[in-house]
């Protein structure tokens, strides 16, 4: 190798100059690439509330339309709100969502207005688990990741299926970060 500084020839691989001293080689910087761990969404039970009134509002507007007295106007209009509130959730649904990846747990949410929050693994204080009567029935329940960073922020993932195996995925994605 040929020392930038002095010109002398020095043994192939070194470091230093054997003439100077001037470094030949600079150390490569750690590269770490982030990578995705998972993708997660909240369960069609989150949303069931929803889905039910809409579905009731769509019945309710079938059945005036078909009403022997004319009330196709409200029918109509039954059935235009109650594909409005489904349009409504299935968009809130889409658009609500958790992502993790080998550095950070990000929370995206909204449509028009949109949040995302972020919470580095390194920073996770603690990971609970909790399910309901309902959710445990359904195979759902809630993660609820604590920061270190802050003792009121925290990032719900609600109603995820197989809450218990999201946990232990974040326990040892924030191990494998500490490392």
């Amino acid at each position: 190798m040929r020392c930038p500084q002095c010109g002398f020839d020095s043994a192939a691989g070194a470091a230093f100059c054997a003439r100077c001293g001037a470094r030949l080689m600079s150390p490569r910087p750690e590269t770490r690439h982030e990578y995705a761990l998972a993708r997660i969404l909240p369960s069609w039970w989150h949303f069931s509330g929803a889905i039910t009134f809409a579905t009731l509002i769509f019945v309710a507007g079938i059945a005036a339309m078909a009403a022997p007295r004319g009330g196709a106007r409200a029918g109509l209009l039954g059935v235009a709100l109650a594909g409005l509130l489904a349009a409504r959730v299935i968009l809130v649904r889409r658009y609500t969502s958790w992502s993790l990846t080998s550095d950070r747990l990000i929370e995206r949410s909204g449509f028009l207005a949109t949040r995302r929050r972020e919470m580095e693994l390194a920073d996770v204080r603690s990971i609970e688990v909790e399910r309901s009567a309902g959710q445990r029935m359904l195979g759902l329940g809630d993660v609820k990741v604590a920061s270190a960073a802050s003792g009121d922020f925290m990032i719900k993932l609600f109603d995820i299926p197989d809450p218990e195996r999201m946990a232990e995925i974040l326990r040892k994605a924030r191990l494998k970060r500490l490392a």
